[in-house]
Formats: C-alpha cells, structure tokens, sequence
C-alpha cells in the first residue's frame, strides 16, 4: 500500500514563539507534578548564575554549586550581590532560590543574566515601600531572603512567568506594567 504525500501547507514553526515554548514544558509539566522540588538540572553538576543589578549596576557570573554540594564563598558573594541596595543590609539568601533561578534559565533558553529588581529587603526598607503603597506585603519573603524579583532581556516576561508557572516551585508573581517576575521559596501559589 503506498501513503500518498502530505497536501497543504508545511506545518508552521513554532518554536520560536510563546506557543512553541509552552508546547516543550509540556513534558515538564509531568515532571514537576510528579516531583515538584526535582531540579531540572543533573542534581551533580555544576550550577552558574549570572546576575545584573538593575540598581548598582553590578554583574556577576558564579558558579554556585558544585561536587554536589554549594560552595559557601559563591553563596556569599550572591548575597552580597542581592543585598538591600537603599541601605546595603545583606542577609543570608535561601540556596533554593538560586536553584529556581538556574531551572528558570535552563528552561526558557536564555543567554542573559537575570536582571535583579529586588533580591534582599531589610524590615526598615519594606515598611517604607509598604507605606508609600507599592503593593508590598507585609511579610514579605524578601526580608527572609526567600525571594527575588527579575527579568530577562532575550526572553519576554510572560514567557518567563509561564516557565516559573510549570515549575510549580514557591510562589510566582507576574508584575506586567513593570516587567518583572517574582519568584520565591515559599509555598506555590500565584498573582
């Protein structure tokens, strides 16, 4: 029996657009739903992230963790990296987040840096932000260093919501006016 050709038009490529992104985290969706705390990462390798300070102007590229373990030195100078920039409080940052931040990066492709809009945020710089009406929690986990707020420049923010979304790891805020994603380490939840 001989199949005839396919007739019509080529199927369209999409995997340069939004479409085309969420159709490969199809898999991941199975993978996050099965173990929503897996990492996409081989758990043994070396992890690198690469960060932009949107405020100081400060970048850096590090790996982070590797031999199986995080290297206190890196997690150090991330910290001091993220650290409150209105008053230059630093805080102990929670290594998952780092985590987050390389499946995010792993997941959507980029070849950027984060660009950091908030990483560490002292008690004193979050009441202010609160009572000048920003939108900002009470409890916010940037005070606990659990949380971080950033963008990509080669990868658009909706896009970068929908990977965070499929992760399903901490909660994940979409921030379309000021085009930011935020991401954190506390329970999964959005807005």
């Amino acid at each position: 029996m001989r199949v005839s050709p396919r007739v019509g038009p080529a199927p369209r490529d999409t995997s340069g657009t939004r479409r085309g992104f969420l159709r490969g985290l199809a898999g991941l969706t199975v993978v996050a739903a099965a173990a929503p705390a897996r990492l996409l990462a081989d758990t043994g390798s070396e992890r690198v992230l690469s960060l932009a300070n949107t405020h100081t102007g400060e970048r850096l590229t590090i790996p982070y963790f590797a031999d199986g373990d995080y290297l206190p030195g890196a997690l150090a100078r991330l910290e001091h990296h993220l650290r409150d920039h209105r008053n230059g409080a630093e805080h102990p940052m929670d290594p998952v987040l780092f985590d987050i931040l390389n499946d995010l990066r792993l997941a959507t492709g980029t070849r950027a840096p984060f660009q950091v809009i908030s990483g560490y945020r002292s008690p004193k710089t979050n009441a202010k932000l609160r009572a000048a009406g920003r939108g900002v929690a009470k409890r916010s986990l940037h005070m606990d260093g659990r949380a971080i707020d950033v963008r990509l420049a080669d990868v658009k923010t909706s896009v970068l919501r929908d990977a965070a979304l499929e992760l399903r790891r901490g909660g994940v805020g979409y921030y379309r006016k000021s085009d930011f994603v935020h991401v954190d380490t506390g329970r999964f939840r959005t807005w």
